[in-house]
């Protein structure tokens, strides 16, 4: 496995969207968090914030974009071209051919999705956090490291749940397009919790209970939240692994 982690690493490092999702979950919540720094010291000082520890942490929402990216393309690239001397060809028949095991494919896939995603938002966090702590000072307290920690956790789960839908559409486009507007331009899941207190369990929305203390109007602990969204990824990677073992190539 570690050899196909390596492989899968170095594969996915290759892919220039797969830098384009580096580079933007990097610098895109810090730098919201420089432009943005004035505004979020009023709404606190006006009390717009019930909790003014969260203002902190909210500009990682948009770095988020990378790790969705890097979920998404850890997989399209398979279904991409082997060039043109082959235009029926795919990625995909080449790396079966080299790992015709295809769950242990999925699971190396998600093994260094994980590991890269990881990375990726613990430095964002860190450096995100600490450029609010000199910008906003005292108005936002130290962030405690469990909630770093959830933070980081949920760019994870969300880069799985990237990679998750991508294995049951295989359609790059579209299973991006849905995420980005999700979490960038209205949240369906945020719309359905005014209709039921239910939707407040699914999987984009409980995850930020693992970091923020207002979500909504529903409370859920940050361990439950934790739990119930790695359900949600469990349960969608089993059935994208299921089908993609399953389908022809």
């Amino acid at each position: 496995m570690v050899s196909q982690v390596r492989a899968e690493l170095l594969k996915l490092l290759s892919l220039p969207t797969a830098w384009v999702g580096l580079v933007l979950g990097l610098i895109a919540a810090p730098a919201l968090a420089l432009v943005s720094a004035g505004g979020t010291r009023r709404a606190i000082e006006n009390g717009f914030h019930a909790d003014a520890s969260d203002a902190a942490f909210q500009p990682l929402g948009i770095g988020l974009l990378g790790a969705l990216i890097l979920g998404v393309v850890v997989m399209s690239s398979e279904y991409t071209s082997t060039g043109d001397d082959s235009p029926g060809a795919r990625q995909l028949q080449a790396t079966l051919a080299a790992m015709p095991r295809r769950w242990r494919l999925v699971a190396a896939k998600a093994v260094t999705l994980s590991l890269l995603v990881t990375v990726q938002g613990t430095i964002t966090a860190v450096v995100t956090l600490a450029l609010n702590r000199v910008v906003l000072g005292d108005l936002v307290p130290a962030a405690a490291p469990g909630r770093v920690a959830g933070a980081v956790l949920y760019w994870v789960l969300m880069g799985l749940l990237a990679y998750a839908l991508m294995l049951i559409f295989r359609n790059g486009i579209v299973t991006l397009t849905v995420l980005i507007l999700n979490i960038s331009v209205v949240s369906f899941s945020y719309l359905l919790t005014k209709v039921t207190p239910l939707a407040a369990y699914l999987p984009d929305i409980v995850g930020t209970h693992m970091f923020l203390n207002e979500v909504g109007d529903v409370r859920i602990a940050p361990l439950t939240a934790g739990v119930v969204m790695t359900g949600w990824v469990v349960a969608l990677l089993g059935l994208g692994g299921w089908m993609f073992d399953r389908r022809d190539p």
